[in-house]
Parts: C-alpha cells; sequence; structure tokens
C-alpha cells in the first residue's frame, strides 16, 4: 500500500512516511492508492485489538505484524482505557449508542490519538529520521486535550496546540492550559478554529519557516484527523461495533445505518472507507450542529462555506472548512469540484448515495440530551445529542438497525448537560456541575476532572491569527 497527495503530487510513500511527515508538500492530505476490499469480515469473536490489527494490517503494510501488534497492544491497553471493552456497545430502547469516550481524556480521539505517538515512534525508526517531531495542530477541543496527553514527554517530539480562546468548553479549556509535559506548548487564538486551522496550514507549508527548523533538526507533523495515523484507527470501530451487533444478535450480512456527528469529517470519512472495504452499511448519517455546511451539502449539493460562522454548544463541531472532506471529493474523482475546494468558498458536486445530511439547533440538542435522560436515564454529551437529534429526524427503516457514535463523556460539557435536563441547575458553574451531575448519576466524577479546577495554569498565552508564526518559532526553540 503506497499513499500519494488529493492535489496531484502522485510521489508514492509509504504509510510510514505519510504519519512522520502529516501534510503533504503541495498543501494536500495523503490517501491510499487504493482502499483495500478483503475477502471476507474480521471475525466477531475478535476483541477490539484484534480488530484493530486486521483493519491496520491493510493499511500499514510497511510496518510488520510485530510492529503493529506492539503499536496498538500499547495503546489499548488497560491502564489507558476505563473500560474492558475500549469501546462498548450501549443498547437503549430507542437506538445503540457505540461509546468512544472511555479513553485518558474521555473524548473519541483517544481512540486514534491512543495509537498515533506510538505509530509515529515506529515510522521514525523505519525511515530512519532523527529529527525532532515538531505536532503542530489546530484543534476545535477534543483533538487538543487528546494529542497532548498522547504525546507528553514522548521523546524526539515537541507538540504545540492553538485552539480558539472562545470556542471551547471550560472543562476542555482548562485541560489544555493546565497540561503537563516537557515537550509540551498550548496557545489560544483570538479566532475560531477555521482560523487556527488555515494559519496551521500555512504554517506547514511556509519554506522559510520549514527551511529553518529543518536546519536545525526539527519538522513539522500533525495530529489532525489530516494524519494517516490518525485516520486509519477510526476505521476501526466502524468493524468493531458491526461486530458487537453480531454478538447481540443481529445476522451477520445485515446492513446498519451510522449516525456520525460530524466536524471536521474525519470520523464519518472513516465510516466511508470501512463500507468501501465490504463492512455492510446502508447509510451514514452526517450530523451537524447550526455550522451545517456539511449536512447541507448531503441535502442540496452545493457545498458553501461563505457562510455565518456559529459558536454552538457543541464546540468540537464549530467548522466551516472541514479538512477531510478532500479526501471524499478526490475518491469521487471530481476534479473540477476539488479545484474549487481549495481554491473557493462554494461549488456544486453530485451527492454520494453513501451519506444523507441533517442538523441540530441548539434547542433540538438541548431536547434530545433530556429526553434520553429522562425516558431512558440515559446522559450523553452535547455532540451526541446532535447526532441522536438527526437520528429522530431521518427517516427510519426497521429493517436496518441504527449506531449512533458517542463521541465525548457528558462530564466534559456539564453546563450545557445539566441545564439542558433542568433549568435548576443555570445558577452553578461547570465545576459545581460536576458534583451535580455525579449526584444525579450515582456516579464518581471521573478522575481526570477530579482536581482539575485547583491545578497550576501552566499555559496563559493568547495570539491573534497574524502571531501564530512566531508563537511556533517560540514553542520550538524554548
Amino acid at each position: 500500500m503506497t499513499y500519494t497527495s488529493t492535489r496531484g503530487d502522485t510521489t508514492p510513500l509509504t504509510s510510514a512516511e505519510t504519519i512522520v511527515r502529516g501534510l503533504a508538500l503541495d498543501g494536500g492530505l495523503y490517501v491510499p492508492s487504493a482502499i483495500p476490499t478483503p475477502d471476507k469480515l474480521p471475525s466477531s469473536a475478535y476483541d477490539y485489538n484484534e480488530h484493530a490489527l486486521w483493519v491496520m494490517s491493510h493499511y500499514f503494510t510497511d510496518y510488520t505484524p510485530e510492529e503493529l501488534s506492539g503499536c496498538i497492544n500499547a495503546a489499548y491497553g488497560a491502564e489507558n482505557f476505563d473500560t474492558p471493552a475500549v469501546a462498548p456497545l450501549v443498547q437503549t430502547p430507542s437506538v445503540a449508542f457505540l461509546e468512544l469516550f472511555h479513553g485518558r481524556t474521555l473524548a473519541f480521539k483517544d481512540m486514534a490519538l491512543s495509537l498515533l505517538p506510538h505509530l509515529m515512534t515506529t515510522a521514525l525508526k523505519k525511515t530512519g529520521n532523527k529529527n525532532t517531531q515538531v505536532i503542530l495542530t489546530a484543534t476545535s477541543g477534543d483533538t487538543g486535550v487528546s494529542a497532548l496527553e498522547g504525546f507528553k514527554d514522548v521523546p524526539g517530539t515537541k507538540i504545540i496546540i492553538f485552539y480558539p480562546q472562545d470556542g471551547v468548553s471550560v472543562i476542555q479549556k482548562q485541560h489544555m492550559i493546565t497540561q503537563t509535559g516537557k515537550n509540551v506548548s498550548v496557545i489560544g487564538v483570538r479566532g475560531n478554529f477555521d482560523d487556527a486551522q488555515s494559519e496551521v496550514k500555512k504554517i506547514f507549508l511556509d519554506k522559510e519557516v520549514n527551511a529553518k527548523i529543518n536546519t536545525d533538526g526539527y519538522e513539522f507533523s500533525s495530529a489532525n484527523s489530516i494524519n494517516t495515523g490518525r485516520l486509519v484507527p477510526q476505521i476501526v470501530y466502524y468493524f468493531y461495533a458491526y461486530s458487537q451487533m453480531i454478538k447481540g444478535g443481529m445476522t451477520r450480512g445485515d446492513a446498519v445505518d451510522f449516525v456520525v456527528p460530524t466536524g471536521n469529517f474525519g470520523n464519518i470519512l472513516a465510516g466511508y472507507y470501512a463500507k468501501k472495504m465490504g463492512l455492510p452499511i446502508s447509510t451514514l448519517v452526517c450530523a451537524s450542529n447550526e455550522n451545517r455546511v456539511l449536512s447541507d451539502y448531503f441535502d442540496t449539493g452545493v457545498f458553501d462555506s461563505d457562510r455565518p460562522f456559529y459558536v454552538t454548544d457543541s464546540p468540537s463541531m464549530d467548522i466551516l472548512v472541514p479538512s477531510n472532506f478532500e479526501r471524499l471529493v478526490h475518491d469521487l474523482a471530481d476534479k473540477a469540484a476539488l479545484q474549487n475546494l481549495t481554491e473557493k468558498k462554494k461549488f456544486t458536486m453530485p451527492v454520494p448515495s453513501d451519506f444523507v445530511g441533517y442538523y441540530a439547533t441548539e434547542k433540538e440538542m438541548r431536547e434530545a440530551i433530556k429526553t434520553m435522560f429522562t425516558k431512558h436515564g440515559y446522559l450523553i454529551d452535547p455532540h451526541t445529542a446532535v447526532a441522536y437529534a438527526a437520528y429522530v429526524k431521518k427517516s427510519t427503516d426497521s429493517t436496518k438497525k441504527d449506531i449512533i457514535l458517542s463521541t465525548a463523556s457528558p462530564y466534559k460539557f456539564p453546563k450545557t448537560v445539566m441545564t439542558s435536563i433542568s433549568d435548576k441547575y443555570e445558577k452553578y458553574d461547570d465545576f459545581a456541575l460536576l458534583e451535580k451531575m455525579s449526584e444525579l448519576t450515582k456516579r464518581n466524577i471521573p478522575t481526570q476532572f477530579a482536581d482539575l479546577q485547583s491545578k497550576e495554569i501552566l499555559h496563559p498565552t493568547t495570539v491573534d491569527v497574524s502571531g501564530m508564526k512566531d508563537a511556533v518559532l517560540n514553542s520550538v526553540y524554548s
């Protein structure tokens, strides 16, 4: 398996080379030469690690089975997840939820970012690359927290995270600005996620900056889902969820629908790859919040990111320029659309039959949280609630099963979750509401958050978008 850029650079690279590099030199994203089509699905008897090895052995063919197993077992060991199942499938009376938030930072990003540091350090050895990797990443919330936790104090790396100063939750922000690690830098940006992500890509491709740091033994890489080492591990849990449905009584070969809360398009793109590999997925439901650029495209065939930007209570989805959408456009071989995507803010393209799109207003998201808790006793976070609202809106087919990807613990968003259940919680701040949530659910506050409020703030820096490049250089040489 080799990889080339979405934007025309046809130089074939191994997966290890793409994992180290992150973003293609022409500004594109790396895609596999062909999406593999195995003869049969993995055994439903496989545990999560076995599913991971099965999937990744089809994409990371330059890694030996022993290397992959070592990375996988280190990532998905019992010390990194609070449940033996890694990703439990919870069946409520209305729909199944695949819980992807049992890792160290209680978000689905842990599913890949627990693994990426191991893949990268192995890749550096395989390629003979001795440069210090500068993990340069913009986050809309959860990627930053998970990447910081995954890469802190990893030898041969520095990690720099930019986040929108007023565009993440209180808990997400506190988690990032108190992050320990000698190789860690966290910087707030006075702007939104799209502003930060656009500038990060410019810095990645800045020849002057690259020449300077390369001379001194540094090079850029990424922990965003633009990195193949982030994207491919996300394919795994689609296959795993399907096997759990079979264990629950579903007949092998029956089709399922996945409902995916979607921001940067990486999570749902992984489902698209899984479907192309032969997993019986009927429809991928793209669930958007009020920044509905993707759900509008799947509804109308018009992609238009020139629109108002909304700060919502599902901040990880507050994105108008989803990076991974470029991989889908490339796969559909629509050259005109790809050119317009990279050069303009609007284009039309036939909607692939694999997807449908629905969006949820802030009110509908809050109603979804309240409904799931009051009717079923199941607490969901705002992003998962957007997906549940989309599930309710889509026309249901009784012959198919639905699986909602639950992408974060409700404890990461206590203010939104608790005030959705009752307005009596309005008077409390986020940290007081962690206690109230614990009382309501009769579960202990996750240890990650137990003393979060009292931790020392280690990363108070904020910059304008224009100051990001200088901030990167300061962090590299600090």
